[in-house]
């Protein structure tokens, strides 16, 4: 019988579990998507209940195979996802969508309130960005929906509840509370002074290598308390490089730059650049920029695969022309997105009839990409650095094309398709290694 820890790594997508060895080899993996539904107002949202019965089926499945030994669970999640407890435990609201527009809601005079939003964002190290601030989806709840607000007791961070839901434990982690949420004070690492004020009580955040013990099927199993995915990514990567400076870029939907070296404090030039902080789990920050560059690929795609009249992962078969991207490199000029990204993050398609096929096109889309990345990259440098590498995890990391362009742009760098897969359900797995023992 093989002892496993089982992780669940849930994305925006794609819902996760992995079984990993005591070597942290993957011996089991399982993935679905869910239909969304809607919530209170009409707006898509993820299906919490079916999402709940999925992972505790999976434990269930795990714990009648006789091949495993669970010795524990732990959560990896995307983040700016908030669930609300009542006083009996019970789940007060849908799971609200961090898309959801807040236009029903002006946080002007919260701002206002507490420093002005330039000194607000640099302070708790998160833009102004709606609901991806999950503190403000905290505050939206308690002054526009107070029929639901009167039910709260508890408050959790996506992670936190579902590791809740086998531990009964109310907690919370520094990657979860450090992730934009806007209430986190990076000046004295602590939680901002503003909940207090509006009355919001959080969690006191627990060591990410602690555990609660339960017993399941009469075998003790010890329920990590999860961990933001994108935080969770570096862990792997810190354990094995220990001794240099490196950057992560994780890619997806959302292509994130991550600096564990960064010692400066955040400034307000590089908020208006799209940066922000993280933290890791023992409390450190994350100099980060976060750009929503993998859905403009995504649908930029889309638009030209249609014009060209070729399949739609036909991009996915395409071979690096070297002296393609040289050319585009030389050239250096922005035809897609010449006054930056736009609200619907569609390319200027207009320009679609100078190109002679999908392949300049692509290159061409792929070049202006890989610039905004490289761009935003160089903000969260501290000024004395010693940046050796930059390692690429995720869906970008098996694209050469964008891989071939930063490297083109940052020729001193040694440029890295990460060797580690599912970093984010990795990192979640290493937390729980000590309950092996």
């Amino acid at each position: 019988m093989k002892e496993v820890i089982a992780v669940f790594d849930i994305g925006k997508t794609n819902k996760k579990i992995f079984l990993f060895d005591k070597n942290f080899n993957i011996v089991f993996e399982n993935s679905v998507r869910f239909e969304e539904i809607v919530d209170d107002d009409n707006f898509p949202c993820d299906d919490i209940e079916a999402i709940e019965k999925w992972i505790k089926d999976q434990i269930k499945t795990v714990l009648e195979n006789k091949n495993f030994k669970l010795k524990a669970i732990n959560f990896s999640t995307h983040g700016a996802t908030v669930v609300y407890l009542d006083i009996s435990g019970k789940r007060i609201t849908p799971l609200y969508n961090y898309l959801k527009p807040l236009d029903d809601m002006d946080f002007n005079g919260f701002y206002s309130k507490y420093s002005g939003v330039e000194e607000f964002s640099r302070r708790t190290a998160s833009p102004a960005y709606g609901m991806l601030n999950s503190g403000l989806q905290m505050y939206w709840l308690k002054n526009k929906k107070p029929h639901f607000w009167k039910q709260v007791h508890s408050i959790l961070h996506y992670q936190q509840y579902l590791s809740y839901l086998f531990s009964n434990k109310i907690t919370a982690d520094y990657t979860s509370i450090g992730a934009h949420t806007a209430i986190w004070d990076y000046d004295v690492m602590d939680y901002h002074y503003w909940l207090n004020k509006e009355d919001i009580a959080l969690p006191k955040p627990v060591n990410g290598k602690e555990a609660v013990m339960i017993k399941l099927n009469g075998e003790d199993v010890a329920i990590g308390s999860g961990l933001h995915d994108s935080s969770a990514s570096l862990i792997s990567l810190l354990e094995e490089n220990k001794n240099e400076e490196f950057i992560l870029l994780s890619t997806g939907t959302w292509i994130i730059s991550m600096n564990p070296f960064s010692k400066e404090q955040l400034t307000q030039s590089q908020l208006e650049h799209n940066c922000l902080c993280f933290m890791t789990t023992n409390k450190k920050q994350v100099k980060s920029s976060m750009q929503f560059l993998g859905h403009v690929h995504e649908i930029n795609v889309l638009e030209l695969s249609d014009y060209f009249g070729v399949e739609n992962d036909y991009y996915i078969h395409m071979s690096l022309n070297e002296d393609s991207c040289i050319q585009t490199f030389k050239n250096s000029k922005r035809i897609f997105f010449s006054n930056g990204l736009p609200d619907n993050y569609k390319a200027d398609l207009s320009q679609l009839n100078s190109f002679d096929n999908f392949e300049k096109a692509y290159d061409q889309l792929l070049f202006e990409i890989s610039l905004l990345v490289y761009e935003w990259l160089v903000f969260i440098l501290d000024k004395e650095n010693k940046l050796q590498n930059i390692y690429i995890s995720g869906g970008f990391n098996k694209n050469l094309i964008f891989m071939y362009y930063l490297s083109l742009m940052m020729p001193d760098l040694n440029i890295e398709a990460s060797e580690m897969k599912n970093t984010s359900a990795l990192g979640a797995a290493l937390l729980m290694k000590g309950y092996f023992l």
